[in-house]
């Protein structure tokens, strides 16, 4: 059975970009929220630090020194136009959220508190800036709890634990998507003048990573499915600091505050790599630094892993404004922060690229960008490109709720001007296809086996150091894996929370965004941000200051195109901390 709806918005997603899209949506038109999780479990409250801002609250700052670090820590493949809207709109985007409640750590005269984070710098590099807005290290889950709460307050329609399986396109025209109900098995239309992806990362495609189970990729794989290019999938952030074994994150904020990073050998390594702001580098610098210390073999004990150390700091800044974090290290690793040094290694954290948009959240398509009628994007599944090659500290939390709000007034215009999209009956019958093959399987492979492969791969062959023989032997890896996937099966035949057929579908996202991440780093021969190639090591301006678009062909092989970067004020410069 099949069940239809029809609304002139639906948002897939409801962390902080799929909520502000709707807040700024449900003024204008009737707006239906689709999400795999509750909205409040949704992976924007797992963010901890911050959110920046140029407000000046604690040191003189402004957003062209914002814009600056944006576009230096992007490695330059930042679209700056995208990068000085995005920084000049955060003042009001933090003054709105304090405006809905927002509970903002204080300085003793009432002004929202800001603190240091990695790449942030004042008067264009001359050293670190207090620019990060936060509320203890909970900032993530407070913006959630908060967006939603005014969702709530304007009577957005959720329809919670439906996973988005398909989207609808007629005639070059979205129409709306099809979703899977997991407490009943049914399939649901959603018939839409408008849809919006917020539906967040795909860490799970590597093996160590911050991201929760849920972040699969869904909403790129959907729509690179129905013909759309992903940009700059090479650009994958490893963040310098999660638990060891376990990529569980600590958050840049400890080192904001004044933790250091120490090898097997006592020594704060970081001063070697970057003299002027040591430990608050960008994170994909601080993360090499962490992978060479390694392999030169000042691991600590000769392991994977080197010490964040916190001790020196005062035992009330660490329980005050660092809670979560130092509680993470006393559960996961019966280490006590303030007495002991705490484990860490590098963890696949932040996807810079995704689904392709502009600045008003209008999916765009080839080098010319042409807007897809209806389609819009928001949030980590979509590339503005505000983060270039590697995104700073905090940038992520301001870009949903910048460019959520941007979307949302989009797709409530678009949505104002157009008349309800005609799907034909049975539309949904590639779905119910799709289902019908997971489920009737040969049941020879299972599915938790080649996505422990697939992570395991990835995170080898495609994680921190990356070279062309091993991402030729990836590429190869992941066909084979492609093919066991065709064999699988499934134990639980039934329809009522069926989470084993819906793990089984989110494996087939996993692939189709691995393969687009190995064969955009395989063709990119040099080293920006992120995507480090350990055989060519130095970034190439001449060649490489474009954009990365992957096409799925019908036969399912993968083709790339690219796009210039948009320039601005700052011109591509040594990047040096």
């Amino acid at each position: 059975m099949t069940v239809t709806h029809t609304y002139s918005a639906v948002i897939v997603g409801a962390g902080g970009a799929g909520l502000r899209a709707a807040i700024e949506a449900s003024g204008h038109v009737n707006v239906a929220v689709i999400s795999k999780l509750y909205p409040t479990r949704s992976h924007t409250g797992a963010a901890q630090g911050g959110m920046c801002a140029a407000l000046g609250n604690v040191e003189e700052d402004y957003p062209e020194w914002h814009t600056f670090d944006t576009v230096k820590g992007g490695d330059y493949l930042v679209d700056q136009p995208a990068a000085e809207i995005m920084c000049h709109e955060a003042i009001d985007r933090v003054i709105e959220l304090e405006h809905w409640g927002f509970p903002f750590n204080r300085t003793p005269e009432g002004f929202i508190d800001q603190r240091r984070f990695g790449g942030h710098t004042r008067n264009h590099g001359e050293g670190p800036v207090r620019r990060a807005c936060y509320a203890a290290d909970r900032t993530g889950h407070m913006i959630l709890q908060t967006l939603y709460q005014q969702c709530i307050k304007r009577d957005v329609r959720f329809f919670n634990e439906f996973y988005v399986l398909d989207l609808l396109m007629v005639d070059g025209r979205c129409g709306g998507v099809v979703a899977y109900e997991l407490a009943t098995g049914e399939l649901h239309v959603f018939r839409a003048k408008a849809v919006l992806f917020a539906t967040g990362g795909y860490g799970r495609i590597f093996q160590i990573t911050s991201n929760a189970h849920a972040l699969t990729g869904d909403g790129p794989a959907v729509c690179y499915r129905r013909g759309i290019p992903l940009e700059d999938m090479e650009m994958y952030q490893i963040h310098p600091t999660g638990i060891y074994k376990l990529g569980i994150l600590i958050s840049e904020a400890v080192r904001g505050e004044g933790g250091i990073l120490v090898n097997g050998e006592g020594e704060r390594f970081m001063e070697r790599y970057a003299p002027s702001i040591k430990d608050l580098a960008p994170r994909d610098m601080v993360s090499r630094a962490i992978y060479q210390e390694i392999k030169e073999g000042r691991g600590v004990g000769g392991k994977d892993f080197v010490h964040l150390d916190v001790r020196h700091l005062p035992p009330e800044v660490i329980e005050t404004k660092l809670p979560d974090v130092t509680e993470f290290a006393r559960i996961y690793l019966g280490v006590e922060p303030t007495t002991e040094p705490v484990p860490i290694q590098p963890t696949a954290h932040y996807a810079m690229g995704g689904i392709p948009t502009d600045v008003e959240g209008r999916v765009v398509v080839g080098p010319d960008e042409t807007p897809v009628p209806g389609l819009f994007a928001a949030g980590e599944c979509a590339c503005v490109s505000v983060h270039g090659a590697n995104r700073l500290g905090t940038n992520s939390l301001l870009d949903i709720v910048v460019f959520g709000r941007r979307g949302g007034h989009s797709m409530a215009e678009y949505g104002l001007a157009v008349d309800e999209p005609q799907l034909p009956k049975g539309i949904e019958g590639e779905t119910v296809a799709m289902l019908e093959r997971i489920r009737g399987g040969p049941g020879l492979e299972h599915a938790a086996d080649i996505r422990n492969e697939l992570q395991r791969h990835m995170f080898d062959l495609c994680g921190v150091v990356r070279k062309e023989e091993g991402l030729r032997a990836l590429r190869g890896l992941l066909a084979r894996l492609r093919g066991r996937y065709e064999l699988i099966g499934l134990s639980d035949r039934g329809n009522l929370f069926n989470t084993e057929l819906m793990e089984a579908v989110e494996l087939g996202f996993l692939l189709d965004v691995a393969e687009t991440v190995a064969a955009a780093a395989l063709a990119r021969d040099e080293s920006r941000g992120g995507h480090y190639r350990e055989d060519h090591p130095l970034r190439d301006d001449v060649h490489w200051l474009k954009h990365s678009l992957a096409y799925r062909e019908p036969d399912g092989s993968i083709r790339l195109e690219h796009k210039d970067v948009k320039l601005g004020p700052y011109v591509p410069m040594e990047r040096k901390y």
